[in-house]
């Protein structure tokens, strides 16, 4: 089988490539890339005038399946990540039951092998069922298929248990990935502590909530010198910290989520319970900072931390509606928007942001188009404008904050593996 991508802008950052060119895809894998190719009897995808990079990873989903795929199902999920134009997508474990063990992740992995769209990753859970109590079987996931551990959903708050389970992840391979919050400071908080919440009456969550247990896991790290991952990073003294490990030669790296660089607590005002997600949306310092990050390079990934719920669950008054946004097929464009038109970052950073790293921190072969590599490409336009429309979205759940926001910058095909899965915008 062969895939020809026809006269797209080719930037590939792991290879410090920019330039017009055609892609080859053949038995899978990147064949060649070159000036012009003929490729006889290819399919031919027309990529004139549209960016051509490594598929875009997002490595912090959550699917719900097992346990509520009312919500979501890995099916849905995935094809909502082909729509956004992530060929990859790796998931957390806080599902019913948790996704921990080989069992845990195997199930995972056939059922994503079922539906035969993005690739999924598992991510498994640190600890049994989530309690934070003992660890689960972290050695029998990674070897069956996990890409790294994770409570995520909850912090470890035991200190003792999360220096364990990252002098355990070191023999394993993979990243923690820590869901960074005191719960003594944020229990009972539904949105950003500060003049917004004073004003709303909502109990708030302090910033320092995430800062201060993003501190303890890189000294954490530091001293069992093993891999950290800060998931959703959404305050300025959270990357002080950041940047602070990575200079003393801690192995951290860190994601940032399209709505913490894309709203501020603002847009909690009218009570919109689609704005409600944990970590809070953030003051407008904090939204600074998170840019600042994005802008300087301290910024490893973006990562959607797409979190789908029902309409009924968020059809209720603030204080008890849960958590979460979807952002799957919202991310591209919100970082070209938010991002690359306003100059914060190149192109070329931006599929670093969305690709290259993700791939790197996750152990995948993906993130290039290098010979051999596999055939997995994203094909967009920075340029195309669009409106968001949840009721048109791919996913199972609509609980988005960007309903009506107009966008720049939309996934236009994708291949995995060679195959086209969207073509024209329009899903196969």
């Amino acid at each position: 089988m062969k895939t020809l991508i026809k006269g797209g802008r080719v930037v590939d950052p792991s290879q410090d490539l920019d330039q017009i060119s055609d892609v080859l895809i053949e038995d899978g894998v990147v064949a060649q890339i070159a000036g012009s190719i003929d490729a006889g009897d290819a399919t031919v995808v027309d990529a004139n005038g549209l960016v051509v990079c490594p598929g875009l990873i997002d490595m912090h989903v959550h699917l719900r399946e097992p346990g509520r795929e009312d919500e979501e199902t890995i099916a849905t999920g995935a094809r909502a990540a082909i729509a956004g134009g992530f060929t990859s997508i790796a998931c957390m474990p806080n599902t019913e039951p948790v996704i921990e063990g080989d069992e845990g992740v195997k199930f995972v992995l056939a059922k994503a092998q079922d539906a035969n769209l993005a690739r999924v990753y598992p991510v498994a859970a640190i600890s049994k069922g989530l309690k934070g109590e003992t660890l689960a079987e972290i050695g029998t996931a990674m070897k069956a298929g996990a890409v790294g551990v994770s409570d995520d959903g909850r912090p470890v708050e035991s200190s003792a248990l999360m220096r364990r389970t990252l002098e355990y992840v070191k023999m394993s391979g993979g990243p923690v990935f820590a869901h960074c919050e005191d719960l003594s400071l944020s229990a009972g908080g539904v949105m950003n502590e500060g003049r917004m919440s004073t004003l709303l009456g909502l109990k708030g969550m302090p910033p320092e909530s995430e800062s201060v247990m993003v501190a303890r896991d890189i000294m954490l790290t530091g001293l069992t010198r093993s891999r950290l991952h800060v998931c959703h990073v959404s305050t300025g003294r959270s990357f002080s910290f950041i940047k602070d490990g990575k200079t003393s030669g801690v192995d951290v790296t860190c994601e940032v989520t399209p709505h913490h660089f894309a709203l501020t607590d603002e847009a909690v005002r009218t009570y919109d319970t689609n704005a409600k997600m944990n970590p809070p949306l953030r003051s407008e310092r904090d939204m600074g900072a998170v840019r600042q990050a994005l802008r300087s390079g301290l910024v490893d990934a973006i990562a959607t931390d797409h979190a789908p719920h029902s309409t009924e669950e968020k059809d209720q008054e603030f204080n008890s509606a849960p958590f979460g946004v979807v952002g799957l097929e919202t991310a591209l464009g919100l970082a070209c928007t938010c991002l690359y038109h306003e100059g914060i970052v190149s192109l070329s950073a931006l599929i670093r942001l969305m690709s290259t790293n993700p791939a790197g921190i996750l152990g995948l072969t993906q993130g290039t188009l290098k010979q051999g590599s596999p055939g997995d490409v994203t094909v967009f336009d920075p340029d195309r404008e669009w409106t968001v429309d949840p009721a048109r979205f791919q996913s199972k759940s609509r609980n988005s904050p960007f309903s009506d926001w107009k966008l720049k910058g939309r996934a236009v095909s994708v291949i995995v593996g060679g195959r086209v899965l969207l073509r024209d915008g329009e899903l196969s």
